[in-house]
């Protein structure tokens, strides 16, 4: 009987044992998967729970790091979601990874807009092909409305030699709309002040060597005329500057028949040279508009102005106002040269003739309707026009009626 039981006591030792090795080589194990899993697992025991808890501790951080790099993605993809520029993340093996808002129209677009997203492809294909960047592309879409668009390819790097490609799709319409304008404006202020700057050296060169006194006076006479065309191109080009940037003084309230009779007063000796009558009309002392006075004034004016010159010699103009109870029309009329059909849209542009010989002869600077046009906009008004060759024209600038009591009446002057 001892016997029997002396061999189930050595066995159930071994078992023992055998169990307690069994514990250490699987905390062992558990501490070194830890230690792969997180560098800094530092172990304070050797027993199989110690191990255990480390473990827990170890899969409980990566699981926080996860979720920060979820989170971190998302937050980064909803940033890209917002950026106008367009954004796509080509994989390795071509497909996309990743496409933010903007280029998403892009590539799911049909007619015009279906060749960004074939040109989107092409420059992923060849970014990596090259193993690095590639020259951007340029698509211009007719439209309407017409665009421009810039195509970036770069190469990134996943790893283990796997290349990608980002694309980045811009629209620079409007920069190459403003350099369009920037250029025009350079080179059209540049002819105009060198045509009178020009004269004035050549007029100011045979001066020197004339001595009839007469001929010395029309030629003084000539210089004082360029002088005065190059003083008001500056002048002009000042008065654009200030007026479409919104320097502007405090607004108030101003009546209209005050606005329209001092750009009367300004016009008037312009008219008086050339025998031409200007028929302001009877307007109500109670109609207003709120805005910046002298804007306003030099808007009627340069009406006026536009009106005389292109008017023959002793004929009238005529300004008439109207209001329908929300806005006031105050509109110049003109029985000149009328304007063609095909340069309504552009005679509000800066240095835009449509007599380019009538303009040098009456001393035009071409900028007046471009300041009349500011003005309105300034207002949250707008100005347009009616013409028909040979019957003159009406220009109407419309401002938003101010607060002041105003008689309603379809014909108010």
């Amino acid at each position: 009987m001892i016997p029997v039981l002396a061999l189930v006591a050595g066995a159930l030792t071994i078992a023992v044992v055998a169990l307690v090795l069994t514990q250490r080589r699987l905390a062992r194990r558990l501490l070194a998967a830890g230690r792969r899993l997180d560098g800094e697992v530092v172990p304070t025991g050797e027993g199989l729970a110690e191990a255990t808890s480390v473990v827990e501790r170890v899969i409980d951080r990566a699981l926080l790091r996860d979720d920060d790099q979820n989170l971190a993605e998302a937050r980064l993809a909803s940033a890209l979601a917002v950026v106008p520029q367009g954004l796509v993340m080509f994989e390795a093996d071509g497909e996309i990874g990743f496409r933010n808002r903007a280029a998403a129209g892009y590539l799911t677009a049909r007619h015009g807009e279906a060749l960004v997203g074939e040109v989107i492809e092409e420059v992923a294909a060849s970014v990596m092909a090259a193993g690095g960047n590639v020259p951007s592309r340029s698509v211009d879409l007719f439209g309407p409305p017409r665009r421009t668009l810039v195509i970036r390819g770069f190469a990134i790097d996943h790893g283990e030699a796997r290349r990608g490609a980002v694309v980045i799709i811009e629209d620079v319409t409007d920069r190459r709309r403003l350099e369009a304008v920037r250029r025009d404006f350079v080179s059209n202020i540049s002819h105009e002040l060198k045509t009178p700057v020009g004269a004035l050296g050549l007029l100011a060169e045979t001066l020197l060597a004339e001595d009839d006194p007469a001929v010395a006076r029309r030629l003084t006479e000539r210089m004082l005329t360029e002088a005065f065309r190059v003083g008001r191109t500056i002048d002009d080009l000042l008065e654009l500057s200030r007026i479409e940037a919104e320097e502007v003084d405090a607004r108030e309230e101003v009546a209209v028949r005050a606005v329209v009779g001092e750009a009367v007063d300004r016009v008037r000796g312009a008219a008086d040279q050339r025998d031409i009558t200007i028929e302001p009309g009877d307007i109500s002392e109670r109609m207003t508009v709120v805005g910046d006075r002298r804007q306003l004034v030099s808007a009627v004016y340069n009406l006026l102005e536009n009106a005389v010159k292109y008017s023959d010699d002793g004929s009238s103009v005529a300004v008439h106002t109207r209001t329908d109870g929300r806005t006031v029309d105050i509109s110049v009329q003109d029985h000149g040269l009328g304007i063609p059909r095909r340069d309504l849209e552009r005679v509000f542009e800066r240095f835009y003739r449509v007599d380019r010989a009538r303009s040098r002869e009456t001393g035009g600077t071409g900028l007046g309707l471009a300041i009349v046009r500011h003005v309105a906009s300034n207002h949250h008004g707008d100005v347009h026009v009616e013409s028909e060759e040979g019957s003159g024209s009406t220009f109407t600038l419309r401002l938003p009626l101010g607060a002041g009591p105003v008689a309603i009446t379809d014909q108010a002057g």
